[in-house]
């Protein structure tokens, strides 16, 4: 018998059509908690989410990483939420510990009924002036980095398919 983690592990894809829907309040705090909870070198809880419900912001956003991409598309494929994981760049393992924050964001995501995706690019938009003024203008300070973006929303059509394990994949040492 499967457990329910190993089954959202197993069936989780990335989600890259959403409905305009928001995705509910409460459901949106259970997924954050999750990624609250995520793994962090010696615990010391190096990343920060970030979670963007605001349309306008959210555009903003979207608008920033794709100059980046250099592409005129929503990288965000018409999620409504975006949380961004940025991570403090003094703790040397920041980017594992942002990276294990997006993981269960995503998994949590997924028990809910939510599609993800995860979206690179974080780090540029943070480092330009126009990401710079958006983090001072929410009162953080510090030298944090953009991990990436955890995507959320609910999944228009469905889910893509699972490819198949390369056969390389795991080497045994018995």
């Amino acid at each position: 018998m499967m457990s329910e983690v190993m089954n959202n592990v197993l069936t989780r894809r990335s989600i890259r059509k959403y409905k305009p829907d928001m995705v509910p309040e409460d459901v949106l705090e259970r997924i954050i908690q999750a990624g609250t909870y995520a793994a962090t070198g010696a615990g010391k809880q190096s990343p920060i989410i970030i979670a963007v419900t605001n349309k306008e912001l959210r555009d903003q956003l979207s608008a920033m990483n794709a100059r980046i991409m250099g592409k005129d598309i929503d990288p965000f494929y018409g999620a409504p939420v975006v949380l961004i994981v940025l991570a403090d760049r003094s703790k040397p393992t920041y980017i594992y510990d942002g990276s294990l924050v997006i993981g269960n964001l995503m998994l949590a995501a997924h028990d809910e009924g939510i599609g993800s995706c995860w979206i690179h690019r974080a780090k540029e938009e943070f480092e330009s002036v126009e990401g710079k003024a958006i983090l001072k203008s929410l009162g953080i300070e510090g030298d944090y980095e953009g991990i990436g973006h955890c995507i959320l929303g609910y999944a228009e059509g469905d889910e893509p398919k699972a490819a198949e394990r390369k056969k390389d994949y795991v080497y045994y040492i018995r």
